[in-house]
């Protein structure tokens, strides 16, 4: 059964350090390690939990130089990249070319409700669009997942909604594209294998 928006409101209430500028993003096909590499990733030392992560975002590793920390696990076939107030994974001159190959499935939002979702495969954008306003999307299938996307909830009326749950709809439309499910326990448990990357820009 897909899950809906509702399905993901936890995040926003147990992790509201991270929830407000955010990149995930999902990759089939490439190990952490090799992610790395075709993002031209340095090693960091480990972190557990995502307060962690966070914290050590705001951390400047190379004064001399634009970059940012990114967190990393594996997720049952999937390795799941996570940018605190980063956007490299929905940066389409990045992500299609490290897409070859891959599947590709990242959603961000930044600090102030501005957000992407990109779907990609072997370098080739399926679609892409800004989960406030979904009935503006583009890419080779923009209306392929217009049915299940009513569905977890995003809102393509003219009224607004009582509740914006946008942004976790984009956590329910990548689980439904990967079958990779999100847990707060994932979040919070999870030891992260981290690197510094170059910095696509900060969000917000």
């Amino acid at each position: 059964m897909t899950k809906t928006g509702a399905d993901y409101a936890w995040f926003e209430d147990d992790f509201p350090d991270i929830a407000e500028a955010y990149c995930f993003t999902l990759v089939r096909g490439l190990s952490p390690a090799e992610l790395m590499s075709r993002l031209e990733g340095r090693p960091e030392a480990p972190l557990q939990g995502i307060a962690a992560v966070v914290d050590a975002a705001f951390v400047q590793y190379d004064p001399g130089e634009d970059r940012q920390l990114v967190a990393m696990t594996t997720v049952d076939d999937w390795t799941l990249l996570i940018e605190p107030n980063g956007y490299l994974g929905v940066t389409e001159e990045q992500a299609l070319p490290a897409s070859a190959g891959a599947n590709w499935v990242s959603h961000f939002v930044n600090i102030n409700g501005v957000g992407t979702f990109l779907w990609a495969e072997d370098q080739v954008l399926r679609l892409c669009f800004d989960p406030m306003f979904p009935e503006d999307r583009w890419g080779t299938e923009p209306d392929g997942l217009l049915d299940v996307m009513r569905r977890i909830g995003f809102h393509f009326d003219d009224d607004d909604p009582e509740k914006d749950l946008s942004s976790p709809a984009a956590f329910a439309l990548a689980e439904h594209l990967t079958g990779a499910a999100l847990t707060p326990a994932l979040l919070q448990d999870t030891t992260f294998t981290c690197a510094t990357v170059k910095a696509s820009g900060t969000c917000g």
